[in-house]
């Protein structure tokens, strides 16, 4: 980490006003972590901050004004998940459904694109991408996609276009940070002629970026890429469920099998890595508590795996019962922001290699913090 990046990142939690969290927390952090001779700055590297779909805790996910203010954070990578328009170009949206993330809903002009489709074997109506060119894409605005989570975010509603990935990779450039697409729903744009792995090796490959994670909840397209880059590969793990190639083709293992030894050693012969749930590093109880951490990031360094964790986010709603602040019976307890710092160096001490963050500020001042 350069000191123009470090300045950049105390900056920005300055101007976000987290400054006074973050000094809050730090009591917390030191008091809640366990330290371990495992963690990544002991092993001579500095964890990874990575911008959650840019900084969806300030701005509408997966737009340039996030990936913008990630950067301005002092995030490593900013992360854009990728689907593919009509027209085979890949867009920076979290799904192919859009209605929850745009104003297609109030464009009387694509009414007739409304429309019920089968995603991963589950019905889902709404508008999708695929249904789109991407010069019909770009007469579209973002909005924010949890509006009562993240009231402030609505501001900038109707402001952003949806960006392509090869604006995103030529964002990151020109700010000389990496980028960490995220195929979403491989199968199913392989299923309708729309291939996400070839367009996206090609705009990685025409833009000559190589600060890149290639990340993926499925496994086949994981293997071919696998045939076809270098570039490091992430295999995600979810909390419950199974790859959906898996469960496609009748293959009874899932995420837990994944988990196992022999399934890391199966993994760690095509990626070079696995993005978590934290869930499967410290698991939580019914109470929403925190309970004894798994032997998962050991297990996986084993393999010489990285392990990345998502996500970090600010709101009480969102962190363990363990890292929330302030009284429950306030209305706006829900959306306050908890012990994150706390919660996150936690998560360092136990050895992953990094995290993905909804406020890439906070991440940045808790690893700059540890790492001096």
């Amino acid at each position: 980490m350069t000191m123009r990046r470090l300045l950049a990142g105390a900056l920005a939690v300055l101007t976000g006003g987290t400054v006074a969290v973050v000094l809050i927390q730090s009591a917390t952090a030191a008091a809640t972590t366990t330290s371990t001779p495992v963690a990544a700055e002991r092993r001579g590297q500095a964890p990874l901050v990575i911008g959650h779909r840019g900084a969806s805790a300030h701005r509408p996910e997966h737009t340039l004004l996030s990936y913008e203010a990630a950067i301005a954070m002092g995030a490593d990578y900013i992360e854009p998940d990728l689907v593919s328009t009509r027209d085979h170009v890949l867009v920076a949206r979290h799904e192919n459904e859009i209605s929850g993330t745009t104003d297609v809903a109030r464009r009387p002009e694509f009414a007739d694109r409304r429309t019920t489709k089968t995603i991963d074997g589950r019905p889902v109506t709404g508008w999708f991408t695929e249904d789109f060119t991407l010069a019909e894409l770009k007469t579209l605005r973002a909005r924010e996609r949890v509006p009562d989570l993240r009231p402030d975010n609505t501001a900038f509603d109707g402001l952003a276009e949806i960006p392509t990935f090869e604006e995103v990779v030529r964002l990151a450039q020109r700010h000389g940070v990496g980028v960490y697409p995220e195929t979403k729903h491989p199968s199913y744009f392989d299923s309708i002629g729309l291939s996400l792995e070839e367009p996206l090796l090609a705009v990685l490959d025409a833009t000559r970026m190589r600060e890149v994670f290639i990340q993926s909840f499925e496994t086949a397209n994981l293997r071919e890429l696998r045939t076809r880059t270098k570039l490091p590969l992430i295999q995600l793990i979810t909390w419950g469920g199974a790859p959906y190639d898996w469960t496609a083709a009748g293959d009874p293992r899932t995420y837990d099998d994944m988990v196992k030894p022999d399934g890391l050693r199966e993994v760690s012969r095509y990626a070079d890595g696995i993005g978590v749930d934290t869930r499967r590093v410290v698991p939580v109880g019914p109470d929403g508590r925190l309970g004894t951490p798994t032997t998962l990031v050991a297990d996986a360094h084993r393999r010489r795996l990285d392990v990345h964790v998502w996500t970090v986010r600010n709101e009480n709603s969102q962190l363990p019962a363990d890292h929330r602040l302030g009284d429950p019976a306030s209305p706006v307890y829900a959306r306050a922001t908890g012990d994150v710092a706390g919660w996150l160096a936690r998560l360092l001490d136990l050895g992953v290699d990094g995290a993905f963050c909804d406020d890439p500020a906070m991440g940045r001042a808790v690893v700059a913090r540890r790492t001096g």
